[in-house]
């Protein structure tokens, strides 16, 4: 054993908007390709998936990533990368065949839910999910609210 102990306190950029106006039925853990200056803004958290969502492209079979925004890597100067750019997702032939034919179906999508590091690459967490309606909402914002309600009445008594 060398000892040297890896940190892993790079940030974790979530899509926390993609629960509340999706229902997500399926998720898949795909690895995403960068350019070279992307990495440090991403590990610093300048980053934004909130936009994003996922194309399946059939011949050749990929996954490509629209809508993600990576700022700008200052010592890069002259050689920055494009901030907004399609980026190509990582998965197995079988895994994307099958994202494909979820998509098929009416109203189903595909967003990115959280982009994060292990082991010193790059992931990207997609899920299936199918829109919620104006009332699907409004039952999320009533339960966020109860849930809340217990919780300050249980604080209160103990």
């Amino acid at each position: 054993m060398s000892g040297k102990k890896v940190k892993n306190d790079a940030p974790v950029i979530e899509n926390r908007r993609a629960r509340f106006d999706y229902f997500i039925h399926d998720t898949l853990e795909t690895g995403i390709v960068l350019d070279g200056t992307e990495v440090k803004p991403i590990r610093a958290g300048n980053c934004s998936i909130g936009e994003g969502y996922v194309k399946v492209e059939i011949s050749p079979p990929r996954l490509l990533l629209f809508g993600m925004t990576v700022g700008e890597y200052q010592p890069a100067g002259s050689r920055q990368h494009v901030s907004d750019r399609a980026r190509t997702l990582l998965a197995h032939r079988s895994e994307i065949e099958k994202l494909h034919r979820q998509v098929m179906q009416k109203g189903m999508t595909i967003v990115p839910l959280r982009l994060y590091f292990k082991n010193g690459y790059a992931k990207v967490l997609i899920g299936v999910a199918e829109g919620k309606a104006a009332h699907d909402k409004r039952e999320s914002i009533a339960e966020r609210e109860a849930k809340r309600d217990m919780d300050r009445a249980m604080s209160r008594r103990l």
